[in-house]
């Protein structure tokens, strides 16, 4: 059971933030990455279309005989992720929590911007979970629904997210915060970008790194931990556009992906 893979699901690229720090956490794990590439963005559809398709790609990972599996997605992590875990033996993870307990550990001033797709953004579950750890927390959410297809295409420092980039971001300088927190996987690969905007003075935080560490306490809690003397194997599955998948993909976790496969979402 140790030796079996992790499975990490996304909407598309971005979970790719959650699995790079998995790897660097855990070199010696083994991953199955899904990104649901053919229906991405998923921040602007229906919850019961979310859930739908959060349940075909658990079911796809659940085929691949893994031990865990972290929904890296903030979109289904807000929408259906009790719904998920409770369908299910193996142990699934979200984003929120960790993201959370990140911001609430980096504020000092106690105003903290939260940036999502506008499912997230609509659900307050970073509120929720950021004044369930302290209520005294100010929150200042904002939609970003632009920055998913920006980071799908591969744009992450030309004019075009940069302009993007403050459009959005302005008027949660102008709230004072200290904080921000990227509530989309996708949105760390924007990072330059956003800093840039944003400024030296406001953290930005994303929940991947928080994420990993909740994946190696699950697993060494559970004696799960990988114990073979091999190198890691990594195999990822898309739903469609591999070719650009791999290309961002690459760039950001500076690692070839292959294999790569094609499955009917």
């Amino acid at each position: 059971m140790s030796n079996i893979p992790i499975g990490v699901f996304d909407s598309g690229i971005g979970g790719l933030t959650v699995a790079g720090e998995i790897m660097k956490l855990l070199p010696g794990e083994n991953i199955v990455y899904f990104g649901d590439t053919a229906r991405v963005p998923y921040g602007s559809k229906s919850p019961e279309a979310i859930t739908q398709f959060a349940f075909e790609g658990l079911k796809f990972l659940l085929s691949q005989d893994v031990k865990l599996i972290v929904i890296a997605c903030n979109t289904v992590s807000a929408t259906c992720l009790e719904e998920l875990a409770a369908s299910t033996r193996v142990p699934v993870l979200g984003v929120i929590e960790p993201g959370a307990r990140a911001a609430v550990n980096a504020t000092r001033n106690h105003r903290v911007g939260v940036i999502g797709t506008e499912r997230t953004t609509k659900s307050r579950a970073y509120e929720r979970a950021i004044n369930a750890l302290n209520e005294s927390i100010s929150i200042y959410s904002k939609a970003c629904p632009l920055f998913v297809p920006l980071v799908e295409e591969g744009w992450l420092e030309n004019e075009a997210a940069l302009i993007t980039a403050k459009i959005y971001l302005e008027p949660l300088k102008g709230q004072g915060i200290d904080t921000l927190v990227l509530a989309c996987t996708h949105y760390p690969l924007l990072k330059p970008a956003i800093g840039q905007i944003m400024g030296r003075g406001v953290r930005l935080v994303d929940s991947a790194e928080e994420t990993a560490k909740e994946v190696w306490q699950i697993l060494n809690g559970g004696n799960l931990l990988r114990k073979a003397n091999a190198p890691a194997s990594y195999r990822y599955f898309v739903s469609d556009d591999p070719e650009k998948f791999v290309r961002v993909g690459e760039k950001f976790l500076k690692r070839s992906i292959e294999p790569i496969s094609v499955i009917e979402p």
